[in-house]
């Protein structure tokens, strides 16, 4: 009885060993790398209308936040007083709040939880076993002739025994193993870069709402002087009916400006408003707090570097374009997994223990197994894991190339809006002073009688126009600014060089 328990214990330790040396297979990785882009940050050139039908267009670049990036976690609580935000205090709020950033720190920590899944393949794994079994065995269901054999029952048991043990299996040898490892490495490598680029994406999203803020507010205190402007000449205008020297058109005219004016202010009040809680949502402010912002961020040329720089720059700091390279080569190492599948693999397992009625009539055993592992004939399964291993190596590839085409798209597209709004800031600053010194003018000859208001009127448009493109021109160039920030990579750093005198 003792020879036939022995038999059945060693079966089932062979058996546990042959479990755990099942083969290896390749990890396959997704299609395509860019399994995270669930967002996007870009700059877009377009006519924004912040004041309704009846403002002037003066944004010709906007920024666009979609997806995660136009989230954030809310944080802290509401107080009644007005919080003083800086463009660097904004960025450090946006890169620790932002939804974007924080879902990159999550993938992050997935891709380091997958690549420990995948080295415990090569590590050794330990277990330990309780049994406490009563069973009663059919001799004939086994195969043996029981009942024929003088001394051999037909049915064996019932009978227990007691078994403690612990049981250690080692991969010594497989290449498919070892290269899951290194792709999951590569792919948490990429996870890192792909978040250090999230932060390039904040940056240019709290960045690019911060200026569109500024340059609403400006639009604010220039509509409101000439809202005080179109008040005066209308005063002017009624006093000059009721004296009985100018008609009544004149003075339907003037209240016309003035109504304008006062319309097209209610509506860029609206617009700041409505772009700071754009601000608040990105850097996980209480939408009901109010903040102000601090930082003015006039005109200051680009100094310090120049296209051909500013690629080099990208190609050296980009951070997706590091990652899509981590990437290939985790498609790399998961297609020379996949390859491996065909290899011999090589297992060892062991297990110690006690066995026996009970833990006080026990007695130590131990086992020794070496198991290698020929794959023979897998019905097309290792082609097919090289064939899917392949195309996504291949596509990994193209996504690189595509990102270095990005880059030079990027770093070029920015220095062409800088070029052209430098070109258009001489023109508007030129522009501004003669359309003021054309109202004040204006003014003076209606004062003398000389013109009638329709001069004035017009007067005030192009100082409205003039205004509105000096505006428009400095807000441009201030975010092609920090468009380049972000297209040479370290875009927290690019914007302390490019906007410097905050």
């Amino acid at each position: 009885m003792s020879s036939l328990l022995a038999i059945i214990v060693v079966v089932t330790a062979r058996a546990q060993v042959s479990r755990e040396a099942a083969s290896s297979t390749a990890v396959q990785l997704p299609l395509s790398g860019r399994t995270f882009e669930t967002g996007s940050v870009g700059t877009t050139q377009s006519v924004v209308n912040p004041g309704g039908t009846n403002s002037v267009n003066f944004i010709n670049s906007s920024v666009n936040v979609q997806g995660p990036y136009f989230g954030s976690i809310p944080t802290g609580q509401a107080t009644g007083l007005i919080l003083p935000l800086s463009l660097e205090e904004a960025i450090r709020r946006g890169l620790e709040y932002n939804l974007g950033t924080f879902g990159f720190t999550q993938s992050i920590r997935q891709a380091r939880g997958e690549r420990y899944v995948v080295r415990s393949n090569l590590l050794p794994n330990f277990n330990a076993n309780l049994r406490e079994v009563v069973q009663q065995i059919d001799l004939r269901a086994l195969g043996f002739p029981g009942g024929k054999i003088p001394g051999v029952p037909t049915i064996v048991g019932p009978f227990n025994y007691f078994d403690l043990r612990g049981t250690l299996t080692q991969t010594v040898a497989d290449l498919t193993a070892l290269r899951n490892y290194r792709a999951a490495g590569q792919n948490e490598k990429a996870a890192i870069l792909l978040a250090k680029d999230a932060a390039d994406q904040v940056v240019l999203a709290v960045g690019g709402s911060y200026l569109q803020v500024i340059a609403a507010s400006a639009q604010v205190e220039a509509a409101q002087a000439r809202v005080r402007t179109a008040q005066s000449v209308y005063d002017q205008a009624v006093s000059r009916r009721e004296a009985g020297v100018n008609a009544r058109i004149d003075v339907t005219r003037t209240l016309v400006e003035l109504q304008t004016e006062q319309q097209r202010l209610r509506g860029l009040q609206n617009d700041v408003a409505k772009l700071k809680l754009n601000i608040a949502r990105i850097i996980g402010l209480r939408i009901e707090q109010e903040f102000a912002l601090t930082d003015s961020l006039p005109y200051t040329p680009l100094q310090g570097i120049t296209e051909e720089q500013a690629l080099q720059r990208a190609y050296q700091n980009r951070a997706d374009f590091q990652s899509a390279e981590a990437q290939v080569r985790a498609a790399e190492m998961a297609h020379k997994a996949a390859s491996a599948e065909r290899l011999p693999s090589l297992l060892i397992g062991a297990d110690y223990g006690a066995i026996g009625l009970n833990p006080s009539n026990s007695h130590g055993t131990v086992t020794f197994v070496g198991m290698m592992r020929i794959p023979i004939f897998q019905g097309g399964r290792v082609r097919g894991d090289v064939l899917e291993a392949d195309a996504a190596l291949e596509q990994r590839k193209a996504e690189l190339e595509d990102i270095r085409g990005r880059i030079d798209y990027d770093v070029r597209n920015a220095f062409l809006d800088l070029q052209t709004a430098f070109d258009q800031l001489g023109a508007a600053q030129s522009n501004v002073g003669l359309a003021h010194e054309t109202l004040q003018f204006a003014r003076d000859r209606f004062s003398a009688g000389v013109t009638d208001t329709v001069e004035v009127v017009q007067a005030e448009e192009s100082v409205a126009s003039a205004d509105n493109d000096l505006i428009s021109a400095t807000y441009s160039y201030n975010l092609a600014k920090v468009s380049l920030a972000r297209a040479v990579g370290q875009a927290e750093q690019g914007i302390r060089q490019f906007l410097p005198g905050r």
